[in-house]
């Protein structure tokens, strides 16, 4: 349980995928100008995440690495002695295929049933097909680390969830920072986007104050 709970710290605080990482900055600077558009991508960008992770963490340990519990070396389709070099190719674009599909599944829903918060998304509703972010968090579940190995089916999935859950959090915040800065006396070559970044240089100095808790 230790182990799953340092997972949450590190990708809520420690890790977050935008001020840590820079990932998944595109949405996050041009959605978060109202909380319901914020919150609303937030859970939708969770979503992906965690059913990207469920995906593709199979998809690689089970038909992509050349090992001995991938199906089609067990069915005698393949040898274990084949190239490796097809697989780096072949795990990106079959990454970015299941994204857009679970994307597109979003989007078929909140169009039928929450059209106002699919007006409000716009266009960086399907962007979220190019999101880095989600994109990060696939190959870092299916990526062996240098010290406790390769992580479980459950605990990509958790991580992935976390991490959604980690974007969430800092597109909420930035919303409520924006919200107030609308009636604040901003130098107009600063308004908007410029703002909006040196606000999130200072939440990311901020976040950082939480590094060293989790390795």
């Amino acid at each position: 349980m230790t182990k799953y709970f340092l997972v949450i710290i590190s990708m809520v605080f420690v890790q977050n995928y935008v001020l840590a990482r820079f990932l998944g900055l595109c949405p996050f600077i041009n959605v978060s100008r109202k909380t319901d558009a914020a919150l609303g991508m937030g859970m939708a960008v969770t979503f992906v995440m965690t059913m990207t992770s469920a995906v593709t963490w199979p998809l690689y340990f089970y038909v992509l690495e050349l090992s001995e519990r991938n199906v089609f070396v067990r069915l005698g389709w393949l040898e274990l002695t084949a190239s490796q070099p097809l697989v780096a190719v072949l795990k990106v674009s079959s990454y970015i295929l299941v994204i857009a599909s679970l994307v597109q599944l979003v989007e078929m829903f909140l169009r039928k049933t929450v059209p106002a918060l699919y007006r409000a998304l716009g266009i960086f509703l399907p962007l979220i097909t190019t999101n880095c972010a989600i994109m990060g968090v696939a190959l870092l579940n299916t990526t062996n680390y240098p010290g406790p190995g390769q992580l479980s089916f459950f605990g990509a999935v958790w991580q992935g969830f976390w991490a959604g859950i980690g974007f969430t959090v800092v597109m909420l915040l930035m919303s409520g920072i924006r919200e107030r800065l609308e009636s604040a006396r901003v130098p107009k070559a600063m308004a908007d986007i410029p703002i909006a970044f040196v606000c999130t240089g200072l939440m990311a100095v901020a976040f950082m104050g939480f590094t060293g808790i989790v390795r």
